[in-house]
């Protein structure tokens, strides 16, 4: 078995992108079967740190998207009213319609 704390270590500095071609390897690797048991129980570990790390980084992301989203719209607010637009949602050109 590796040792989990150097394994935290490597996968903490990953980027989103590479940590989830690792992930995609891993799974490749167990979906075979042909792996030995220890071998297994490693990538399985290995898999369930870097899909923590993965939905992390997401997170993340998320946060910085509506945090943007918020000033944003304070970008939008004047005099500390909000200003809104009256749109119908059936409103719809003809042309538009998918069918």
């Amino acid at each position: 078995m590796r040792d989990l704390k150097t394994l935290k270590e490597q996968v903490k500095e990953l980027s989103f992108e590479r940590a989830m071609e690792r992930l995609e390897a891993v799974v490749e690797q167990l979906e075979k079967g042909s792996v030995p048991l220890e071998e297994a129980i490693d990538l399985y570990q290995e898999g369930m740190l870097l899909a923590k790390h993965c939905e992390t980084k997401l997170s993340q992301v998320e946060q910085k998207v509506r945090l943007l989203d918020e000033e944003t719209l304070g970008a939008f607010t004047h005099g500390g009213h909000e200003e809104t637009v009256d749109v119908d949602p059936f409103d719809i050109a003809d042309e538009d319609l998918p069918f």
